[in-house]
C-alpha cells in the first residue's frame, strides 16, 4: 500500500469513457439507455478507462452493473481497465469535503462499482470550496490509500485552470507530495483563438450544438443566449460546407489536446489491442506513437455516438507524426475549403465559400489510393480551416469567452443526511465497437437495456 511506484502517466490511456451522460441531465431517463451494451462495446473496442462520479446521478451504479456482468468478468479482468471517480460534490449547491463524508463516499463507490479498489479519485469541482477543505480532503484520501489500500491515485477536478494550478501548488507545498492528476472540463475548441489559451469549455461532447438548448428544461449550461445563437449560426454555416459542427468540434478538440496536452499527458496506448489481433500487424492505435498524448474524457448516450467517436479517434491517431516530426504547422494554403474572410451570420453561404468547399471531397473515410495517414493529415487541415471560419462567425464577442465558476452569490449548503442522487450532474466531461460475434448491435441494445435500480444510499 502507499503511493504507487508507477506514475499515473504510465498507467493511463489517452481516451477515457465518461459516464456523465448516464444521468438525467443528458437523458430524460438514464435507466432506459443501453448502458450495459455501451460499456461492453467500449471494452470490446479497446477502451480501458472509465470516469464517473456519485454526482452523476445513477452513473456509478449503471457502470458497476455493466462491469459486473459475466461478459466483462470472463473477458476483461479488473486489472485490465481503470476506474476513476470523485468525492465531495453532492448537488448543484451542496459540497461536503469532510473526512467523514470522504470515507462514506469512497465505501459507497466501491460498493456501487463492485470493486475492491479505485484507480483514481478526484476531489470534485474544487473551486466551490476553500483551499483548506481541498487540502483536508486530499490528506484523508491519501490516508485511505496508505492504510486501507482501496485508492491508487489522487487528484482534483474543476475550473478555472488558474485555480487548479494554485491548489496543486498548495498541496505540494503543504504535504511535500504532488497530486497525481488534475482534470478540467476545458479543452481546445473551435471557439478558442490559439494554442494553450483558456478557451470555451467543451463540456458537452459530440453534439455541442444540440446539447446547448435555448430552453429551460435540462438547460444546465452557463453559456448565455448570445453565444448559443452564435453557435447556431456557425452550425448552419458549417452545414453549408457539407459538414456537421459536432463532427468538426469533436475532432478539433480531441486532436488539439492530444498534441497540446502531451507535456502533461500519458504513455498508454490510444486503444487496447484485440486479443485475437495478428501479432505481426502493428498500429499506432494499439501501440502508441512513442510519446505522451494529452488525455480526453468523452461520453456518449448510444452505440452510434460511440462508433462515430471511435471512428474519429482512430483517424486522428493514424495521422499522428513520429516523435520529432513537425506536425503542428498551420493549415496549408493548398487546402482551400472556403474563401478566406468569409463572414456568414446566417445559414446562407456565399457562392465563393460554397465553390471552395466543393473543391475537396468530404469523405468520412479513406478510399482509393489514399492511405489512412495521408487522409488523416488532409482531414486535419480541413478541420483547421473550418475552425478558422467558425471563429470569424463568432467574432471578438464570443471567441475565448469564459464565465465565472462558481457564479456570483454562490453559497455552499451542505446537508447532514444527503444522497448524491438528489440532483442531476452539472459539470460533465465527455465515448465504443463489436461486442460478441454474430450478434446484431441493435439486438444487443434491446437485450441489454438496463433495468431501473432502486435509489440507494449505502
Amino acid at each position: 500500500m502507499g503511493r504507487p511506484s508507477v506514475p499515473l502517466s504510465a498507467d493511463l490511456p489517452p481516451l477515457i469513457f465518461g459516464t456523465a451522460t448516464f444521468n438525467s441531465q443528458y437523458n430524460a431517463d438514464p435507466y432506459a439507455l443501453a448502458t450495459t451494451a455501451i460499456v461492453h462495446r467500449a471494452l470490446s473496442a479497446g477502451i480501458r478507462a472509465f470516469d464517473t462520479s456519485p454526482y452523476y446521478g445513477p452513473a456509478e451504479e449503471l457502470l458497476g452493473r455493466a462491469l459486473s456482468a459475466y461478459f466483462v468478468r470472463s473477458n476483461f479482468p479488473r486489472y485490465t481497465y481503470r476506474l476513476l471517480t470523485k468525492v465531495g460534490r453532492i448537488a448543484a449547491q451542496s459540497f461536503n469535503y469532510s473526512p467523514a463524508w470522504i470515507r462514506k463516499s469512497i465505501k459507497r463507490s466501491l460498493s456501487r462499482l463492485d470493486t475492491s479498489y479505485l484507480d483514481v479519485v478526484y476531489c470534485h469541482d474544487v473551486e466551490f470550496v476553500s483551499p483548506a477543505e481541498v487540502l483536508g480532503a486530499v490528506v484523508e484520501l491519501r490516508r485511505i490509500r496508505d492504510v486501507e489500500g482501496s485508492i491508487r491515485y489522487i487528484g482534483i477536478s474543476g475550473y478555472p485552470v488558474d485555480i487548479l494550478c494554485s491548489l496543486a501548488e498548495m498541496v505540494l507545498e503543504e504535504t511535500g507530495e504532488p497530486l497525481d492528476a488534475v482534470m478540467s472540463p476545458i479543452a481546445p475548441c473551435c471557439c478558442g483563438s490559439g494554442r494553450g489559451s483558456q478557451c470555451l469549455p467543451t463540456r458537452n461532447g459530440p453534439a455541442e450544438a444540440q446539447r446547448c438548448p435555448n430552453w429551460s428544461m435540462g438547460d444546465f449550461h452557463p453559456a448565455p443566449d448570445g453565444l448559443r445563437n452564435a453557435i447556431l449560426a456557425a452550425s448552419e454555416w458549417v452545414a453549408h460546407q457539407g459538414e456537421k459542427i459536432e463532427v468538426v468540434a469533436i475532432r478539433y478538440a480531441l486532436e488539439s489536446w492530444l498534441r497540446e496536452g502531451s507535456p502533461v499527458g500519458v504513455l498508454g496506448p490510444p486503444l487496447a489491442r484485440f486479443p485475437d489481433a495478428d501479432p505481426v500487424f502493428t498500429s499506432a492505435v494499439t501501440h502508441g506513437v512513442g510519446r505522451r498524448l494529452g488525455v480526453s474524457v468523452m461520453g456518449v448516450s448510444n452505440i452510434d455516438e460511440l462508433d462515430e467517436t471511435l471512428r474519429v479517434w482512430r483517424s486522428i491517431i493514424d495521422g499522428l507524426e513520429d516523435k520529432g516530426d513537425k506536425d503542428d504547422a498551420p493549415p496549408s494554403e493548398e487546402v482551400e475549403y472556403f474563401s478566406e474572410g468569409t463572414m456568414v451570420a446566417t445559414g446562407a453561404s456565399s457562392p465563393s465559400s460554397s465553390a471552395a468547399a466543393s473543391k475537396t471531397p468530404n469523405a468520412l473515410t479513406p478510399s482509393g489510393d489514399i492511405t489512412d495517414r495521408k487522409w488523416s493529415r488532409d482531414r486535419r487541415q480541413r478541420i483547421l480551416k473550418l475552425a478558422e471560419g467558425i471563429r470569424e462567425i463568432l467574432g471578438p464577442d464570443w471567441v475565448n469567452y469564459t464565465w465565472e465558476s462558481p457564479g456570483k452569490g454562490f453559497v455552499n449548503t451542505p446537508r447532514d443526511n444527503h444522497g448524491d442522487m438528489d440532483e442531476p450532474a452539472a459539470k460533465p466531461v465527455f465515448m465504443i465497437e463489436a461486442v460478441e460475434k454474430d450478434v446484431d448491435v441493435k439486438d444487443m441494445e434491446a437485450i441489454l437495456l438496463t433495468s431501473p435500480l432502486e435509489p440507494v444510499d449505502k
